[in-house]
């Protein structure tokens, strides 16, 4: 059920739109090629069963964490609403 100008709808319009978003950033942000076989800030050897799991690795785990504690923060502001939930 949409509210005020909203059409019907609407929300779950929004909430699927803000879903696609996050899938479509993340999957960006995945490696692509080749895996490295030493971590591209350490020079650290990576591991050859995380090299087969994800395809096109370059960083080994420590240096993967250390870099998503200091990624994007991500806004929740819906860009994409409607005009009646930015009013809000």
């Amino acid at each position: 059920m949409a509210t005020g100008w909203a059409r019907d709808g609407a929300v779950q319009e929004q909430i699927d739109s803000n879903v696609e978003d996050a899938v479509a950033r993340t999957r960006s942000r995945m490696p692509r090629g080749e895996s490295r076989t030493h971590c591209d800030e350490c020079g650290e050897p990576i591991p050859e069963a995380r090299r087969k799991a994800i395809a096109g690795v370059k960083l080994c785990v420590g240096c993967q964490r250390e870099g998503e504690a200091d990624g994007p923060e991500i806004s929740a502001y819906n860009r994409r609403g409607s005009k009646d939930s930015q009013l809000r």
